[in-house]
């Protein structure tokens, strides 16, 4: 990994201030050389806390795999990822020099950030309460008690506290995704992550999905959204980015989707609008 440009790391005061969420020229690729893909080329995003960022782009711009770099599910070719102030799967020393983080503690980074996929992911076997009750029980070690509470608290909250004792196969995909929310958020993660958490639904269940998000956004929960709403990063964005072939094409508040410059970015939008 190319890291050698990372300035060392900022004073405690300048961490309390750092935005949720910094990507500096982030570089990925799969495969290895000379066949390899580059999928990222040099990606710049800042996210400030409290604020919803959406990404837009068609199928294989890099919006998911960015998701995923952020979520340590992916490690970077290059460049940087900050979460909170911290640097994700790197520590550094006194000398600036860069140390690759255990797994335990690639781990423990994960668990600070949520994140809700395409599909459910749901274990079958297990109810709805089960399904949100496991991670912190398993991960954060949390009494069955006290997790219990927390779960039905966070099923509660995507409005499906009569659903508790339901299994997955008796539950609408809305509703299994709504539950995969209350799972995420049952970590307590200081982030959401999105990737186009609707696309498997029927589109009369989208409107309650996108419904539960607009409320953790209005709540202040920082969040990363890949979808192709644009209805709903109208009403709910902080900020629009528009990917293509791996980079940031174009930028801004989300009043760029009614008045885009680049002309890819309106090409896009006339297809998905």
């Amino acid at each position: 990994m190319n890291t050698a440009h990372i300035a060392p790391s900022s004073s405690d005061a300048q961490v309390s201030m750092a935005p949720m969420v910094e990507v500096r020229n982030v570089y990925k690729e799969f495969g290895t050389p000379p066949n390899a893909i580059l999928v990222l080329r040099g990606i710049d995003l800042t996210v400030p806390k409290g604020s919803v960022t959406v990404l837009l782009g068609p199928s294989g711009s890099g919006k998911s795999t960015l998701l995923r770099c952020i979520n340590e599910l992916e490690t970077i070719t290059g460049g940087a990822i900050y979460v909170n102030g911290e640097l994700l799967g790197y520590r550094e020393d006194h000398q600036g020099r860069l140390h690759r983080l255990s797994d335990k503690q690639i781990a423990e980074q994960r668990s600070h950030v949520g994140m809700v996929f395409q599909r459910f992911n749901l274990f079958p076997h297990l109810t709805a309460l089960q399904n949100v009750m496991l991670a912190p029980t398993l991960v954060h070690r949390a009494h069955r008690a006290e997790a219990t509470i927390d779960a039905l608290t966070q099923l509660g909250q995507v409005g499906l506290s009569d659903r508790a004792d339901h299994y997955p196969s008796q539950l609408s995909g809305g509703q299994q995704q709504r539950v995969a929310i209350a799972r995420a958020l049952a970590m307590k993660p200081k982030l959401m992550l999105f990737d186009e958490p609707t696309s498997a639904l029927d589109p009369e269940l989208v409107g309650e999905v996108l419904a539960v998000m607009q409320n953790l956004a209005a709540q202040g929960m920082t969040m990363i959204i890949v979808t192709h709403e644009i209805g709903f990063a109208r009403r709910v964005a902080s900020q629009v980015v528009f990917m293509d072939g791996g980079v940031v094409v174009e930028s801004g508040p989300p009043e760029i989707l009614d008045n885009p410059m680049h002309p890819r970015f309106q090409q896009f939008l006339s297809h998905v609008t």
